[in-house]
């Protein structure tokens, strides 16, 4: 058997191209924000997950353009040794100081923050907890330490089914080391964990807490300081996470907690020591939009109006979005092929956002993952609405 026999017995990606309703990979030509340029016609972008809309925000292009100016493109190195540059510093000492932690320590992206954090704090003998919906990169680093060292016990319980994590919990060794990781905002459908009841769970059974609040920093909380500050719960999440790539208008992530703690995974974590560190433009795009987010609270409130709004009157309008609280709200279909027959009948219209089938979502769960910035205008809004009103009709979605 040829190792590449699975490779030539794929077919079902190349079967949808033939039939015009592949969603995935399009080239995006040029980027406004909440309108791009695909195909070469202007298309309303409702798929990203650049919540704030600073990835086109003057103010951040600059510092990034004078970043490289002054730095070069890249670092060259891993942080480990001659890649930390003191814009490193600078926004790990910013970030920690933003989300309330003792220390913070960047990764070169989100992933890579999660599969070093994780796999890093989690030893032989060590029970790691897990809701069954978290981000791919929390189980790759679950996976990654128990496949590099033997004993590591993993569970994982409902999604967000806080009955089912104390059952999961009560019958565990109440002597082992034991680690809650979780979502703070899930990022398929846009629901929220509910955390205070975990924190009481956690503390209950002796467990730390491990949050990853990729799409909650920047869009939950009055000042954006994400799942933590929607529950006014701080001090009790051990441990918390963020990627760069969304609210940050950049690349790359951190992990912030107790300096020792941090100090740790600096000196452990494969993915840091062994990635090249993460470029000058990059460090300086975040560090102006995180003042921007500490500066301009006005903006999490307009991403706030919107979220509701749309959510509001999708419902009001017969279309199923779930547990959603955030923006990002999805239409569940529950059908594959209707999925891909909205995503294409929207493309059409000028409309862009994400299907999301199998085994992203459960097979009975397709939907069309739709996300809102807060620099999308009224006019954009309306258009979306309308369009969908008028198309959840035709394919008898509502």
């Amino acid at each position: 058997m040829d190792v590449f026999q699975k490779c030539w017995d794929f077919k079902r990606a190349k079967e949808a191209i033939e039939h015009g309703i592949y969603p995935y990979f399009l080239p995006i030509e040029e980027n406004y924000g909440p309108r791009v340029r695909m195909n070469g016609r202007d298309v309303i972008m409702i798929g990203s997950n650049n919540y704030l809309g600073l990835t086109q925000d003057p103010r951040v292009q600059e510092a990034a353009i004078k970043a490289i100016e002054r730095y070069g493109t890249s670092c060259s190195g891993s942080r480990f040794l001659n890649g930390t540059l003191a814009l490193h510093e600078e926004l790990e000492h910013r970030l920690a100081r933003f989300v309330r932690k003792e220390a913070a320590l960047v990764f070169s992206t989100g992933y890579q923050t999660n599969l070093g954090s994780i796999s890093t704090l989690i030893d032989k003998n060590d029970i790691v907890v897990t809701d069954k919906t978290n981000h791919a990169s929390i189980f790759d680093g679950i996976f990654l330490a128990y496949g590099i060292r033997l004993g590591v016990t993993v569970k994982r319980y409902r999604h967000n089914d806080m009955e089912d994590l104390e059952r999961v919990l009560s019958n565990l060794n109440p002597e082992a080391p034991k680690l809650i990781v979780t979502d703070g905002v899930f990022s398929m459908e846009g629901d929220i964990v509910k955390l205070p009841r975990l924190v009481e769970i956690a503390r209950k059974y002796n467990a730390r807490l491990y949050l990853d609040d990729a799409h909650g920093i920047g869009v939950l909380g009055e000042t954006g300081r994400g799942t933590m500050e929607h529950f006014g719960i701080f001090k009790e999440v051990d441990l918390v996470m963020c990627t760069f790539s969304k609210s940050f208008a950049s690349l790359g992530g951190f992990v912030a907690g107790d300096e020792q703690v941090i100090h740790y995974i600096k000196h452990f974590a494969r993915p840091l020591i062994f990635s090249a560190a993460i470029p000058p433009a990059n460090i300086a795009a975040v560090l102006k939009a995180l003042e921007i987010i500490e500066t301009e609270p006005q903006i999490v409130r307009r991403l706030h109006d919107i979220s509701n709004r749309m959510r509001r009157e999708f419902q009001a309008m017969g279309f199923n979005t779930g547990e959603s609280e955030t923006p990002i709200i999805p239409i569940i279909i529950g059908d594959d092929m209707k999925t891909f027959q909205f995503w294409k009948a929207l493309f059409d219209a000028g409309i862009y956002t994400n299907a999301v089938i199998s085994p992203a979502v459960p097979p009975d769960r397709s939907l069309l993952r739709t996300s809102y910035m807060a620099t999308h205008t009224d006019d954009d809004l309306d258009r979306v609405l309308e369009t969908f009103k008028q198309i959840g009709k035709q394919i008898g979605i509502i």
